[in-house]
């Protein structure tokens, strides 16, 4: 889908669980598209103080309150011309959400302070790690700006459902760890594939690549065993999806 959504100016919303590699797949649209070689710029709305959203992502002009000397270019000037990564949207107050569907109507905004709008060329692109369909429910959410950003929509599922996907991710991660930490770690032994297929990975490839890191490290020789993964046996596939629907 990567290749679709990176030759459409449509907005595109990612779900999926927390480490699933959203922001990875945010990137991938950005670097196979028209915009690549313009600025990628990620941002965590949830790292954002609520009194400082609007500052942050539209910038200020010179003497718009006490303290601000000189002009500030916010987050979407930043990135003009390229690709805004708001992930885990669904922590942006209500105020900053009305503000956001502005822009994305308008491809404008106005810096705090400023009598005067900016035109802006940016693709949003968005990610949540929870339902936001639900938080419209419950009115935590802007429907409006709900169907602005769902134009365009992709959901990565938890690794525990894409097990097969486990053997390429852990054999990438062990090379790029033995090339960082300097180690001559290069392959697994099909006891330690079969341990990570059999593990839930409930912090999914975020997690897959800690275990991964942590063994290559820690490793005596050129070949990682399922001893030297340091998983929990209890967490199986089988029990975590007995738990997790």
């Amino acid at each position: 889908m990567i290749s679709c959504l990176s030759r459409s100016r449509s907005t595109v919303l990612i779900s999926g669980e927390t480490g699933t590699g959203k922001e990875l797949f945010a990137r991938a649209i950005h670097y196979s598209g028209e915009r690549r070689g313009k600025p990628f710029v990620p941002v965590n709305c949830a790292a954002l103080p609520d009194h400082l959203v609007e500052n942050e992502l539209f910038g200020h002009s010179k003497g718009a309150f006490t303290g601000a000397l000189v002009e500030k270019h916010g987050l979407f000037h930043e990135a003009d011309g390229g690709t805004l990564f708001l992930d885990e949207i669904n922590s942006l107050n209500l105020p900053a959400q009305s503000k956001l569907l502005r822009v994305l109507q308008d491809q404008e905004f106005r810096p705090l302070g400023s009598t005067k709008s900016r035109a802006v060329d940016v693709k949003i692109v968005a990610a949540t790690n929870t339902d936001l369909r639900y938080l419209v429910e419950t009115r935590q959410f802007r429907e409006d700006l709900f169907y602005r950003l769902n134009i365009l929509s992709v959901e990565l599922p938890p690794l525990r459902n894409r097990q097969e996907d486990i053997p390429q991710l852990a054999r990438y991660f062990v090379k790029h760890a033995a090339e960082e930490f300097g180690k001559s770690v290069v392959q697994l032994s099909p006891d330690a594939i079969k341990k990570l297929m059999d593990y839930a990975w409930p912090g999914n490839v975020r997690e897959l690549q800690g275990v991964l890191q942590r063994a290559v490290t820690l490793a005596m020789d050129d070949v990682i065993h399922a001893a030297d993964l340091d998983i929990a046996v209890q967490e199986s596939a089988g029990s975590y999806a007995a738990v997790v629907p």
